[in-house]
């Protein structure tokens, strides 16, 4: 006949060794079982102890349900069930009745007495309370021979006062061993203790590093040599402090890299996770807003989640403008009618907007949209963060939820809590966080029981700080092979923190961040280790020669030196140039390798933006412009229009731009859109009520095209052949571009150009030509005239300020300005393919978005300021033209 016996155990940790030395061993018949569980063994059916989950559900609806005397006004707050749980735990541990401590009048103790009714009526029958749970199992006292036999309590180091007397009953029926820790609490305890034999204690080594990231570091180089040596399997490691949070993301990061199985007692971080990443999608957007990249990231994570995202046509986001902001449902349904009548595949996409309109119902749609868009485990941890806080407090939730760890616990090396490594202590350990923040921790008032409502040495029986040192001599005790003792000399904020009062005077090894190690942790650390090995890797040489190359007076090929006649700066200055790269080739020739010789771009901000940026704003207000003209012409025509037709035509393209922008590009929100969309307009009536046409037979048209290429598709009456190369006489480069504005008259006598500025008039605006290649627009619209307009009209080129007082300045001589350019750009072209590229004016300014990959440190300037003056004495006297 099988002989029924129990282990007790403390942690799931203790319970995944337990079971794994119990198959090792072939033991049949022996049940591995907690306390609670041991008592809903005893209790019989299908009896089962209060788990969190069910807690802090029941605990939500206890709070729902409100008429508290105190708690009322806080029983919404984030983290209210969370602390309320954590409160009641306490008070459940500690063997107090509530409901008699209730009747010494204190509102707060009433309050939390009628919660724990509301509790105990809402739990499903199998589920009992722990007061519960312990009565009906010492009512059932007597079958314990039968159902639990002898009983082995191992590793616990200090029990509950209210499982006390459960195990001082059971003693009475069945033989209780207690196989304690050398500094367990066991002095209320009758029964039969085994405690381990007395041994010298390991002598233990105390270290102290830069940061937690670089505990975490030091400690994966400390288990790989132990385990490269020969000197521990990974079973009998252990990595552990006294709280996880600080170094939970690093090890979550660090450790795939390192090639070891690391098991997380306590869970892994659920958002390191793919379900957990689906969960802060859908959180991100029920709290923060509906927009495109938002979605883009829902879509992509949540691809076999719902049957209905599952039909749609695969990479139909694809087809939806990634500029596109679209914000609210009106968007979405616009921009997707538009996809699919330019790609009849795509029919059916409209079946996505059901759920576009679940979600810009924000955080009050938190449990439909979780049920549309999740499902499996991802859904059980959504509803999980739904029920430990409001939803609004969500993303909150997600950060602290955690998953079961992949690997088994058995065969890995462990990283947990000291707690849950004083029930299964290990051979070697090493001890992170022993700063006096961290080890032992400080427990001040609970947040729900202060101490002038309940002292807390009635309640809280087993303090924090007071089983932080007792569970730091345990795993001390227990450990027979190498103990490291580690804190950080400052805080992961940077703050300094300092030793553990647990160190006591023992001698400390500080190491350096940038030590050579003993035994690497990953392949960079090995190379870092060992300089010349990396010296034979071409990255890494490269690295270390422009690191030299820095620091030397003279310029390098990483100061913007290359061959002569290089292919790709061929390349780039052969490509047809638009005003605005041509004006980064005179004015930033490092700039213009980087953008158009090497193709590097800034990213795009995916957020939506509160205001616009000035170029996107200039875009804006000639979007306007143009529309507004082409409503105009060819009748009445522009020149004819009387004030209120041009208000009229302005107002009709506002309306038009208004609903087509955010389906096209990033905006602001729809207030501010609104807003910066009418100062717009006002600039843009600026300049159309300042026609200055004397002619009636003058024809004006705006964002006229020129030198495009072959596939340009003309959609209008243009005064020329758009595709017609143009070109800046003596250089070799081509032009393409958009005029701004162009009046013509009708015999073609006479031209004017108008480039339009959104911005205020400059000082001195008078004096600017070219502006040391900073304004190239009007004369280069000029050119473009002068070669494409074959009766070689008279030609007026203007710069128009919109902003402030507006005003207009014409370009003095034509000639004179297109020679300057043409001479800046041979200067520019020619220092380029003798191999040398310098920074320019633009290269610092605010405005320059390339300016991020110049050296941030001042002192890289100052030391190469000779050899740039000395290799820029040809261009840079451009710089300062008018």
């Amino acid at each position: 006949m099988l002989e029924i016996r129990t282990s007790v155990i403390g942690s799931h940790l203790a319970f995944q060794g337990r079971r794994a030395a119990a198959a090792r061993a072939n033991e049949c018949g022996l049940q591995i079982l907690t306390l609670p569980k041991l008592a809903a063994r005893l209790a019989g059916g299908f009896t089962a102890p209060l788990t969190t989950q069910v807690l802090d559900l029941a605990v939500q609806h206890a709070l729902a349900e409100g008429g508290f005397v105190e708690l009322e006004a806080v029983r919404h707050l984030p983290g209210m069930n969370r602390a309320v749980s954590r409160t009641l735990r306490k008070v459940w541990d500690a063997d107090i009745d509530l409901h008699s401590k209730a009747r010494s009048g204190h509102a707060r103790l009433a309050d939390l007495a009628l919660i724990e009714e509301r509790i105990r009526r809402s739990l499903p029958i199998a589920t009992l309370m722990p007061h519960d749970l312990r009565s009906a199992a010492l009512k059932r006292i007597h079958y314990a021979k039968r159902v639990i036999g002898p009983v082995t309590i191992e590793g616990l180091s200090w029990i509950a006062p209210i499982w006390r007397s459960l195990v001082e009953a059971l003693s009475k029926e069945v033989p209780v061993e207690w196989h304690a820790p050398a500094h367990a609490e066991t002095e209320w305890f009758a029964g039969l203790i085994v405690r381990p034999e007395p041994r010298a204690e390991s002598e233990a080594a105390a270290v102290s590093c830069a940061d937690p990231h670089h505990e975490v570091v030091e400690s994966l180089r400390w288990a790989r040599q132990a385990i490269v040596s020969g000197a521990a399997k990974p079973h009998e490691i252990a990595i552990t402090s006294a709280g996880t949070v600080p170094w939970d993301d690093h090890f979550c990061a660090l450790a795939a890299d390192a090639g070891l199985r690391l098991h997380f007692a306590h869970g892994i971080p659920a958002l390191s996770t793919r379900d957990g990443q689906r969960c802060a999608a859908l959180a991100d957007i029920l709290l923060h807003g509906l927009n495109q990249q938002r979605m883009r990231r829902l879509v992509s994570l949540c691809r076999g989640q719902h049957e209905l995202l599952d039909k749609l046509p695969q990479q139909w986001m694809a087809s939806i403008p990634r500029g596109a902001t679209l914000a609210r449902v009106e968007d979405w349904r616009r921009a997707i009618s538009a996809i699919v009548l330019k790609d009849p595949s795509l029919d059916g996409v409209e079946a996505v907007l059901p759920l576009v309109e679940v979600l810009t119902k924000g955080v009050s749609a938190a449990g439909e949209g979780g049920r549309l868009f999740v499902r499996g485990r991802a859904l059980q941890l959504w509803e999980a963060a739904l029920r430990t806080a409001p939803p609004e407090a969500i993303e909150l939730s997600l950060q602290n939820a955690r998953l079961e760890s992949e690997n088994d616990a058995a065969d890995s090396i462990v990283w947990c809590s000291a707690r849950d490594l004083a029930s299964a202590p290990r051979r070697h350990v090493r001890l992170l966080g022993l700063t006096n923040r961290n080890w032992p921790r400080h427990a001040g008032n609970d947040s729900v029981l202060p101490d002038h409502v309940l002292p807390s040495g009635e309640f809280d029986v087993d303090p924090v700080a007071k089983s932080d040192r007792r569970h730091f001599r345990i795993i001390l005790a227990a450990a027979s092979g190498d103990i490291v003792l580690s804190r950080s000399r400052r805080s992961a904020q940077g703050s300094r923190v300092g030793r553990s009062p647990l160190l006591l005077n023992r001698p400390e090894q500080s190491l350096s961040r940038a030590r050579i190690p003993e035994h690497a942790w990953n392949e960079a650390d090995r190379l870092m280790a060992r300089p010349e090995d990396a010296a034979k890797i071409d990255r890494m040489r490269s690295a270390h020669l422009c690191w030299r190359n820095w620091h030397l007076g003279q310029l390098t090929r990483n100061d913007g030196q290359f061959d002569a006649d290089h292919p790709i700066i061929i390349k780039a200055i052969e490509r047809v140039q638009s005003p605005t790269s041509l004006q980064r080739l005179l004015r930033d020739p490092l700039g213009f390798v980087w953008r158009y010789g090497l193709g590097w771009s800034t990213p795009q901000d995916r957020e939506q933006p509160l205001t616009m940026a000035p170029a996107e704003f200039g875009k804006l207000v000639h979007e306007l412009l143009r529309r507004a003209v082409d409503l105009l012409e060819p009748q009445p025509g522009y020149a004819r229009a009387s004030d209120e037709e041009i208000e009229g035509a302005l107002k009709e393209a506002t309306q038009t731009v208004r609903q087509v922008w955010p389906l096209e590009g990033h905006v602001p929100p729809r207030l501010l859109w609104n807003n910066t969309l009418d100062f717009a307009a006002s600039l843009a009536l600026v300049g159309l009520l300042r026609k200055e046409i004397s002619e009636t037979g003058t024809r004006s048209w705006t964002e006229v095209p020129f030198g495009q290429p072959e596939d340009f598709a003309v959609e209008r009456e243009l005064p020329w052949d758009p595709k017609i190369p143009v070109a800046v006489p003596g250089t070799p480069v081509k032009l393409r571009g958009t005029i701004d504005r162009l009046d013509l008259r009708m015999d073609r006598s006479a031209a004017r150009i108008t480039d339009y500025k959104t911005s205020e008039a400059p000082r001195n605006a008078n004096r600017i030509v070219i502006n040391g290649g900073a304004e190239l627009q009007r004369a280069l619209y000029g050119l473009a005239c002068r070669q494409l307009l074959k009766e070689d009209p008279q030609i007026v080129a203007r710069l128009l300020y919109l902003r402030g007082e507006p005003l207009a300045l014409r370009l003095p001589d034509l000639d004179v300005a297109i020679e300057q350019i043409a001479t800046f750009i041979t200067v520019a072209v020619a220092m380029l393919r003798r191999g040398v590229a310098v920074p320019g004016r633009l290269s610092f300014d605010i405005s320059n978005e390339m300016r991020l990959a110049l050296p941030a440190s001042p002192g890289y300037e100052r030391r190469k300021l000779i050899a740039y003056s000395k290799a820029s004495e040809s261009i840079a006297r451009f710089w300062s033209v008018p």
